[in-house]
């Protein structure tokens, strides 16, 4: 695993907390919360994208 995906991860986070805080503090309550899904579900994109490639590394290791 690089570096380089925390970093992004950490990125995704801030800015869907800054946006999170913008939204609530301005009452749009329901956008901040699709905000966070949304941020939500292209880190868990990210983070099977990364799954996928350790079972391909892990097939070729044991040569299945």
């Amino acid at each position: 695993m690089d570096v380089d995906l925390i970093f992004k991860i950490a990125a995704i986070g801030i800015l869907v907390a800054v946006l999170n805080q913008l939204l609530v503090r301005s009452g749009r309550e329901e956008q901040a919360m699709m905000t966070t899904l949304a941020g939500l579900v292209v880190v868990l994109m990210m983070m099977v994208q990364q799954i996928s490639q350790l079972f391909d590394l892990i097939k070729t290791l044991f040569n299945f």
